[in-house]
C-alpha cells in the first residue's frame, strides 16, 4: 500500500505545485504594472502633412495647426477663441490686422518661407510667434510625434510635482499603457483628483493619468508675469455722467437748443443726433453745429455727437467688413468733432446681426484708436443684455471705448404682441447686473426713458403709441383713469375701458425715474442717460440730480 500511495501522493503535490504557480503567476499578472507604451499616433490622432496636434493650458484641441518650416501656425478661429480676440482678418483688404493701443498693424497673408500669415483652404493662419508678440502665452514644439503645447493661465489653477520617476499613462490603472514618462521635480497641472490616480496634464502635451503616491500634496500655481498689458487710453469725466439725447433731424433744428434746454439743471453732457450712415462705402451725412457746440459749452455741457445706422439702404455688417469703408466713418467722425469743437462721440449702431459683431469690434478698435489721438470721448450704447445679443460683446467694447450705455428701455415695444412696462424696475437691474458681468462699473452709463407708451387692445389687437410725460398725464386725465404704484414694475400703472377698446399705461415719470436713477449709485456706475430731451416734465431733474449720487435705499 505504500508503495502505491506514493505515487498518489507526487501528484496531488504537484497539482499544488501547479495551482500555487498559477496564483502566483495571475497575482504578478494582475499586481505588475504593464511596461506597453501607447502609440503617440493612436492617441493624437492620424495627421496629414503639416498638421500637428495642439494642446492649450489643459485641452487637448479637435482642431489642428499647421507646421511650416519649424514654425508653429494656429487658425484664426482658434486664436480668436482661445488666445486673442484682437486678431481680425480683412477680407476687403485681405490683410490681417491688429489695433494696438497706437495704431492698427497690418500683414499680408505670404507663400513665404516663415510668413505671419497663410492663406490655405480658405482659412487664415496665424505664426504663434506673431500671436505671442501681443499675447500673454508661451508655447513648445515637440517632436515624435510634431506637437504644439501652449500656457495661457498663470494663476489659479492646481499642480502636482512628482517626488519620484513616473509613469503617466492613458487611463487610470497600471495595466493601461503609458503615454509619457515625468522624472522626479515635473510639475504637472492637475485636472481630477481620483482615489488612487490623479488626472494630469503634462508639459509635453499628454492628459492622462498617474498613482497618486508618486506626487506631493497639490498646490496652487501662481506665476508673476511681466507681460506689457495693452490698455487702450482712457478719457473718464470727473463728475457722474447725465447725459441727455437731443434728436436733431435738420441743420435748422440745431437752433432750438436754447428753448429745449432751457427748462434743464444738471445735465452735464449733451447728444445731438448729428451723423448718419449713408451708404455701404462709409459715407456719413452730418448736420453738425459750431454754434450749438458753444453754446453748449457755455451752459456747461460737453457735447457728444451721435452717430447712427438707421437708413435702410445701409447694410452694417458689410460696411463695417471693409477697411477703406471704415476708414471713411472714423476720419469723417474725429474731423467733424475736432472742427467743431466736440467733446465726443456716441456709437448708435442698433439691432446688429451675429455677422456684423467681429467688424463693429474691430471698427470700435480703430475708432478708439483716433478718438483718443484727439482726446474725444467715446461712448457706445448696446441694448440690455439677452442670449441673441452676445454678439456685442461688451467686455470687448469696455476694453477700448470710455463708457457703455444701457438702453434700458423697450422692455416692451411697438411690436410687442402683448401690452407691458417700456421700463420696469427689475428687468433694467436685471440689465445692468448682466451688464456688470462684461463691463467695470466706472465704465457703464445706465440709459433711461423719458416716454412712456399708451396700449391699445382692440378685437385682439393690441397696439401702442410712444409720448412725453406730459402727453401720458393729459390722457390719464381726460379719460378720468385711476393709477395705483405697481410694486412689481416700480410704475404707476392705470387701464381704462372706452368703448370696445381697452387702454393700459405704465407711467415713466418722477417717481419711476428716481428708482432708476437710484441704481446708479447702489451699483456705483458711472452714470445715467436719458432718451430723449423733450419728452420730459422740467420737475424731473430735480428728481434726478437729487438721487443720482445718493444713497440707495435698498438693502
Amino acid at each position: 500500500m505504500k508503495k502505491n500511495l506514493v505515487p498518489v501522493l507526487v501528484v496531488l503535490l504537484l497539482i499544488f505545485v501547479v495551482g500555487v504557480a498559477g496564483v502566483v503567476t495571475h497575482l504578478i499578472r494582475k499586481y505588475t504594472p504593464t511596461k506597453e507604451v501607447m502609440n503617440p499616433a493612436e492617441y493624437y490622432g492620424e495627421t496629414t502633412e503639416n498638421e500637428i496636434p495642439v494642446m492649450i493650458d489643459a485641452q487637448l484641441l479637435e482642431e489642428r495647426g499647421l507646421l511650416k518650416n519649424g514654425e508653429a501656425y494656429l487658425s484664426i478661429a482658434v486664436v480668436d477663441s482661445m488666445l486673442n480676440q484682437k486678431f481680425y482678418w480683412d477680407q476687403e483688404a485681405q490683410k490681417l490686422l491688429y489695433t494696438d493701443t497706437e495704431e492698427t498693424l497690418e500683414q499680408d497673408a505670404d507663400d513665404g518661407e516663415n510668413p505671419m500669415v497663410m492663406l490655405q483652404n480658405d482659412t487664415i493662419y496665424i505664426n504663434l510667434r506673431y500671436v505671442a508678440e501681443h499675447t500673454d502665452i508661451e508655447f513648445s514644439l515637440f517632436t515624435d510625434p510634431d506637437r504644439l503645447v501652449i500656457q495661457k493661465t498663470w494663476t489659479g489653477f492646481q499642480v502636482v510635482e512628482t517626488t519620484k520617476n513616473a509613469s503617466v499613462r492613458y487611463q487610470g490603472g497600471i495595466k493601461s499603457p503609458i503615454l509619457t514618462s515625468a522624472s522626479a521635480g515635473t510639475t504637472l497641472r492637475l485636472i481630477e483628483e481620483l482615489e488612487n490616480w490623479l488626472q494630469v496634464a503634462t508639459p509635453d502635451g499628454y492628459i492622462g493619468y498617474l498613482e497618486r503616491d508618486t506626487v506631493g500634496d497639490p498646490t496652487t500655481f501662481d506665476e508673476p508675469r511681466s507681460f506689457p498689458e495693452e490698455a487702450f487710453r482712457q478719457i473718464s469725466l470727473d463728475a457722474p455722467v447725465n447725459l441727455a439725447w437731443h434728436q436733431v433731424t435738420s441743420m435748422d433744428a440745431n437752433e432750438t437748443l436754447e428753448e429745449t434746454v432751457q427748462e434743464i439743471s444738471g445735465v452735464n453732457v449733451i447728444s445731438p443726433t448729428w451723423f448718419t450712415l449713408t451708404d455701404n462705402e462709409g459715407g456719413v451725412a452730418s448736420i453738425a453745429s459750431a454754434d450749438y457746440v458753444n453754446k453748449a459749452h457755455a451752459m456747461g455741457m460737453d457735447v457728444w455727437g451721435l452717430v447712427d445706422n438707421f437708413k435702410e439702404e445701409v447694410n452694417t455688417a458689410e460696411v463695417l467688413a471693409k477697411m477703406s469703408a471704415r476708414k471713411n466713418i472714423v476720419d469723417t467722425l474725429v474731423r467733424e468733432a475736432v472742427s467743431y469743437g466736440m467733446d465726443g462721440i456716441n456709437i448708435d449702431f442698433e439691432t446688429l446681426s451675429e455677422e456684423a459683431g467681429p467688424h463693429f469690434l474691430q471698427f470700435l478698435r480703430e475708432l478708439s484708436v483716433e478718438t483718443h489721438k484727439a482726446g474725444l470721448v467715446l461712448s457706445v450704447d448696446n441694448p440690455v443684455p439677452e442670449d441673441f445679443t452676445s454678439h456685442y460683446d461688451r467686455k470687448e467694447q469696455s476694453r477700448v471705448v470710455d463708457y457703455v450705455i444701457i438702453m434700458g428701455y423697450d422692455e416692451h415695444y411697438a411690436g410687442s404682441e402683448e401690452p407691458g412696462s417700456v421700463a420696469s424696475l427689475p428687468w433694467v437691474e436685471q440689465g445692468i447686473q448682466d451688464t456688470l458681468a462684461e463691463v467695470p462699473a466706472e465704465k457703464t452709463i445706465n440709459g433711461i426713458p423719458f416716454y412712456t407708451r399708451i396700449w391699445k387692445t382692440s378685437a385682439g389687437v393690441t397696439t401702442s403709441e410712444a409720448v412725453g410725460m406730459d402727453t401720458a398725464s393729459n390722457f390719464i386725465t381726460e379719460n378720468k383713469i385711476e393709477t395705483y404704484w405697481d410694486k412689481n414694475t416700480s410704475q404707476n400703472y392705470g387701464a381704462v375701458d372706452i368703448g370696445n377698446d381697452t387702454y393700459q399705461i405704465w407711467l415713466e415719470d418722477e417717481d419711476s425715474i428716481q428708482e432708476k436713477v437710484l441704481l446708479t449709485s447702489k451699483y456705483q456706475l458711472a452714470g445715467v442717460a436719458f432718451w430723449k430731451l423733450g419728452f420730459e416734465r422740467p420737475a424731473v431733474w430735480k428728481v434726478i440730480s437729487e438721487n443720482l449720487t445718493g444713497d440707495s435705499t435698498e438693502e
